[in-house]
């Protein structure tokens, strides 16, 4: 009984860390745990506009810590490739100036993932000093801000 208890817990983490399996693409995982994340992003901004968009990101940057610390202490790894939960959140976050424009969300993308793989100024110390669950969301977290501002801002100036 207790196997199936921890195996099912295991199942469930690797579900929501890998963001519904995305994570686990052999090529590029946090690029595919990103474009996973935009259906959802668009559904809670056609439903439930802004705020429904602000919720989603809070709520999966906030369950984000937990699971990606304990999936990753399940893996033994520091920070797992296949854990995509924090482009998840990262994602949404630059996406919430889109809306359901469709370009914005093309241009969010390439913001996001830029922001995520350079890691300039404070989202690179984050990657490198901020230990566990924590750590793996923050940086995302960060890059999705940095995203999100510039997307703010053609928005502004172009949309």
């Amino acid at each position: 009984m207790k196997n199936s208890k921890k195996a099912i817990k295991y199942r469930i983490l690797e579900f929501l860390s890998t963001w519904f399996y995305s994570g686990k693409s052999p090529k590029a995982p946090g690029t595919c745990g990103s474009l996973a994340t935009l259906p959802f992003v668009y559904v809670f901004a056609y439903f439930y506009g802004i705020n429904g968009v602000i919720a989603f990101a809070i709520a999966v940057s906030v369950i984000g810590i937990p699971v990606a610390d304990t999936f990753a202490k399940a893996l033994k790894i520091k920070d797992p490739g296949q854990i995509v939960i924090d482009e998840t959140a990262g994602q949404a976050i630059t996406l919430i100036a889109a809306g359901t424009n469709l370009y914005l969300y093309a241009v969010g993308f390439a913001l996001f993932r830029l922001f995520d793989i350079t890691k300039p100024l404070i989202i690179g110390w984050a990657d490198r000093k901020v230990p566990g669950g924590l750590g793996i969301m923050l940086d995302d977290i960060l890059a999705g801000v940095f995203g999100g501002l510039v997307l703010w801002g053609i928005k502004f100036y172009f949309f």
